[in-house]
């Protein structure tokens, strides 16, 4: 069963249609978004967490959670960010408007997985209203 999930619709800097760099999404500073990542130590520079995450056919990709906290040591940035999901965007041929999904189960492991944006998901009842969401779900992904 799962615990958690979280989901996003990609948008066209998400996934490098922009052609600008930055350093992987955004994760807005919401409490229970926050909440689906492990707990990073605000007193360390950029704290991070490699998470182990299981794909659709049972592959596992490494992705960072990250917090750039430079702000709170002589610089200016001040923004959690999830990095290494270029590769699984482009193995999965995701474009803007598509969907992720993150979930997490009891014991802690983490998967994600997609919708393309002219499928629909009706198991799930969005409970935010930001471009990341949590979701309490009905039954699986």
């Amino acid at each position: 069963m799962v615990k958690q999930s979280i989901s996003k619709v990609l948008t066209p800097n998400d996934i490098g249609e922009t052609g600008g760099h930055q350093a992987g999404m955004c994760i807005p500073k919401e409490k229970e978004i926050l909440d689906f990542f492990p707990p990073l130590d605000k007193t360390v520079k950029n704290p991070r967490e490699t998470l182990d995450i299981c794909t659709d056919d049972g592959t596992y990709i490494k992705m960072s959670f990250i917090y750039y906290n430079g702000k709170f040591f002589g610089g200016t940035r001040n923004e959690y960010r999830l990095t290494g999901m270029t590769k699984y965007f482009k193995e999965n041929a995701l474009i803007s408007g598509d969907v992720i999904y993150l979930s997490k189960d009891e014991a802690g492991n983490y998967s994600i997985s997609f919708k393309k944006a002219d499928q629909k998901q009706t198991n799930a009842i969005v409970i935010t209203s930001t471009k990341w969401k949590s979701i309490k779900l009905h039954g699986g992904i």
